[in-house]
């Protein structure tokens, strides 16, 4: 029997290729109507991929979609919201020119010549009043937080009255507060069969404290699939990664207990400017010492990413200082090499890698011309070489060979290659942004263990993660930044994810 509100969806035997490569490899998954079904699996795993199949982004090469049970056939989004398929993406939609209202009418899709404005706002008044979450309707998205901003992409849908909503990552923008409203919320008008709903993540406390079922995807097949009541995070993690690399998800380093050093940077009231001439940072000091990792919690925009630029060179500075050793520091190269200074930013095949330049040029970058690895002003490039090999087997690099263009590396493989850079030499401050976004849990695993091995020899690490759970793990002090400033200073051993995310939402604002 099919309800009239929250549905039924199959997908039998889906398979989906794109040229010689099998992305969807025959997944048979049931979404329960009135359930929250996670979709859980690491980078490439077929997850969007599945989705987007599901909405008639993708047509499947095989298999079938149903819809309470009715094959149905789902040649485009259109179709899809048609038959009550909503679908929020990881990317933002909403209009940056409309308000809220005005956004919440577009997402119909059809609007007629002129809008009856009173009716209009008596509808979204009315829906409002029974959403899940409110914004103002008259608001500009400009105005509103990254997690607002999500907030009404979710309400764009809810506002359509799907019978089914897919979600991808939806909580990758929000506090841990705004995530267990928007997930809890989400969950009741699941249970009470408003909609069913299907979400990508790739946290297990999401997943264990929201879901009902769980389906796990790996290399594009269906690894598992069942209740969240019958499961481990282990479980899952085994499902994901398969038998033999689970073990490399429990840590294998350890943080030493060690007094901090001297101050390695310190930054003095400095001021910068973001991309669209507002301030991005705002008359903010903070000081890291030898042999701690400081962490950067905040959401995603309230000037991380424009920070780390602006110490690194890569933004000018608008005013304050930055120290390192007790001199000002530039950022210039020789700089770098004197202090040893080193970096891990960001989209690392963007940010520090040529990409047309082969893996072992890349992993030069730093020091071919200086000696022993140049001689006379010639570079002993037979040697660098060699030195790229040993560094690609010591990293676990994939690569067609030391000579093959470094774009042609898969993400997490750049990563590991620009990190066997950095790390050389004994460098004595590390300036991280975001190391493992995208990874898998071996990366993961290793790139953790090694920014930590490179704290425990005294280095000073300056890290800048969207993710709490790798702060908490990782840092020896916690700071928190918000609309570019620091708001909130702990050792991390007081922090909580709750506490944290009370400044990460603004609470610390005079």
């Amino acid at each position: 029997m099919s309800h009239p509100h929250a549905l039924q969806l199959d997908t039998y035997r889906l398979t989906k290729r794109f040229g010689s490569f099998t992305a969807l490899d025959d997944v048979s998954l049931t979404v329960r109507p009135g359930t929250v079904h996670a979709l859980l699996g690491e980078n490439g795993a077929g997850k969007s991929t599945l989705v987007k199949a599901i909405v008639g982004y993708h047509r499947p090469d095989d298999g079938a979609v149903l819809v309470d049970g009715r094959e149905r056939e789902i040649a485009s989004p259109v179709v899809a919201r048609d038959l009550g398929l909503g679908m929020v993406y990881q990317h933002f939609t909403v209009v940056p020119g409309m308000s809220v209202a005005e956004n919440l009418l577009l997402a119909r899709g059809h609007l007629p010549m002129v809008v009856d404005w009173k009716a209009a706002r008596a509808e979204l008044q009315a829906f409002m009043d029974t959403a899940p979450f409110r914004l103002p309707l008259d608001a500009w998205p400009g105005e509103l937080s990254a997690g607002e901003r999500q907030k009404l992409e979710i309400l764009k849908q809810l506002f359509l009255k799907p019978r089914l909503l897919i979600l991808d990552e939806p909580t990758s923008v929000l506090t841990p507060q705004e995530a267990d409203e928007v997930l809890g919320a989400l969950r009741e008008q699941a249970h009470a069969m408003a909609c069913s709903v299907l979400m990508i993540t790739h946290k297990f406390r999401e997943v264990m404290a929201y879901a009902d079922d769980v389906s796990v995807l790996r290399k594009g097949a269906l690894a598992a699939t069942g209740a969240v009541a019958d499961c481990t995070p282990d479980s899952l993690a085994t499902a994901m990664v398969g038998e033999g690399r689970s073990a490399v998800m429990s840590p294998t380093w350890v943080r030493e207990t060690r007094p901090p050093g001297e101050v390695k940077l310190a930054i003095e009231a400095l001021d910068v400017m973001g991309d669209r001439g507002e301030p991005a940072v705002r008359a903010l000091s903070l000081d890291v010492r030898r042999g701690e990792i400081v962490g950067i919690a905040g959401v995603s925009g309230n000037g991380q990413r424009e920070l780390m630029q602006a110490l690194v060179g890569q933004r000018a500075r608008l005013a304050g200082r930055v120290m390192v050793d007790d001199q000002p520091f530039l950022a210039r190269r020789a700089e770098n090499r004197a202090r040893k200074v080193r970096s891990l930013p960001e989209e690392p095949l963007a940010n520090a890698c040529v990409g047309p330049l082969s893996v072992a040029q890349n992993m030069a970058l730093r020091s071919f011309d200086e000696a022993p690895w140049a001689r006379g002003g010639l570079v002993r490039w037979g040697a660098l070489r060699q030195r790229a090999r040993e560094w690609i087997a010591e990293y676990g690099v994939k690569t067609q060979g030391e000579r093959a263009a470094i774009r042609t590396l898969s993400g997490g493989n750049v990563q590991r290659a620009v990190l066997a850079r950095e790390l050389a030499g004994e460098s004595e401050l590390l300036l991280v942004s975001n190391p493992v976004f995208g990874l898998d849990f071996a990366a993961v695993a290793e790139i953790h263990g090694r920014l930590t091995a490179a704290r425990n020899r005294g280095a000073a690490v300056l890290l800048v993660s969207e993710d709490l759970d790798e702060l908490l793990a990782l840092a020896d002090r916690i700071v928190v930044m918000s609309e570019g400033r620091i708001v909130h200073d702990v050792p991390a051993a007081e922090a909580t994810r709750q506490s944290l995310g009370e400044f990460m939402g603004g609470k610390g604002h005079a």
